[in-house]
């Protein structure tokens, strides 16, 4: 077995520790939890190209172990060449054991491999969740550079249970999402 914490452990032996003494919660249930991670590619240039989706597909599979989706447009734009029920995006919903393995992926290996990495931005959406926006999916090492038709970014949510931006911070900086600056509590 490797000596390598896996983060779902870590999370209940250190991380709801840490969090019920910063925060003084009562109970250890008070603590904020990581519920899902969300990676979402939307793709409104598969309007033209319909290859651009299936190849989506694949990568983001690829990349989370998890069957990606199709999502479709919900209503006409005529200045986008835009129908009903096209499909313009692909996204996988990761929970549990999948979510705690790809978050380690993350950040141990795919953060890193970014050109010209410096951290990442520390804004919340205002009730506890995050969302990083990725310009390249060739910094997951699943991805075959090779095989690239087009670079592609991505958004990646992750969905907590804090209350406030303050709480969800803290719960992500414990898990070791490398923040751009250290947010200062008054």
């Amino acid at each position: 077995m490797s000596t390598i914490v896996n983060f779902k452990e870590d999370y209940n032996s250190r991380i709801v520790p840490a969090l019920v003494k910063e925060f003084s919660y009562q109970s250890i249930m008070q603590a904020p939890k990581l519920v899902k991670i969300v990676i979402n590619q939307g793709l409104g240039i598969a309007v033209a190209d319909k290859k651009i989706i299936e190849t989506s597909i694949n990568e983001l599979t690829a990349i989370t172990g998890q069957k990606a989706v199709t999502t479709y447009s919900k209503k006409d734009i005529s200045n986008f060449k835009l129908r009903k029920k096209m499909p313009i995006g692909v996204r996988v919903t990761l929970r549990h054991d999948k979510m705690y393995e790809f978050l380690e992926r993350l950040i141990r290996v795919a953060l890193p491999r970014t050109r010209d990495f410096r951290g990442i931005d520390a804004k919340l959406d205002g009730r506890g969740n995050y969302t990083l926006g990725i310009q390249e999916q060739i910094i997951f090492p699943e991805i075959n550079i090779d095989k690239i038709s087009k670079i592609l970014g991505m958004n990646i949510t992750f969905v907590t249970t804090a209350e406030t931006d303050e709480e969800g911070y803290a719960l992500l900086r414990e898990f070791g999402l490398p923040f751009k600056t250290e947010k200062k509590n008054n």
